[in-house]
């Protein structure tokens, strides 16, 4: 009987140690593949890509327009100087259509 247990055992064992090799192996191709979609390099020795969607290209453009280079000091003073004094005020409906417009755009 303690023979046949034995036996068992070592079996149980082999088989948790193939199952998990072969999880291992698994989740080290899941990985590859991964990075194979996403441009990433595997290695050292592969090249590195970059692909940016459309929506990071538009967070870049917006963050290069934001740039202090890229700021007009007067109008930002008298928007201020209007917005303080309460003369400042958003036509919502042209703004609807221009948040829409700039959605379509985009292609989402």
């Amino acid at each position: 009987m303690k023979v046949e247990n034995l036996k068992g055992s070592a079996i149980a064992a082999a088989n948790a140690k193939t199952l998990k090799k072969t999880e291992e192996a698994e989740l080290k191709e899941a990985k590859n593949s991964r990075h194979e979609k996403t441009g990433e390099a595997t290695s050292r020795n592969d090249s590195a890509r970059i692909e940016m969607s459309r929506e990071a290209m538009a967070m870049q453009k917006a963050k290069q327009l934001a740039s202090p280079n890229g700021i007009d000091e007067a109008k930002v003073a008298r928007l201020q100087k209007l917005i303080d004094e309460g003369k400042y005020h958003v036509d919502a409906s042209a703004l609807a259509d221009r948040v829409v417009d700039e959605h379509l755009k985009m292609g989402t």
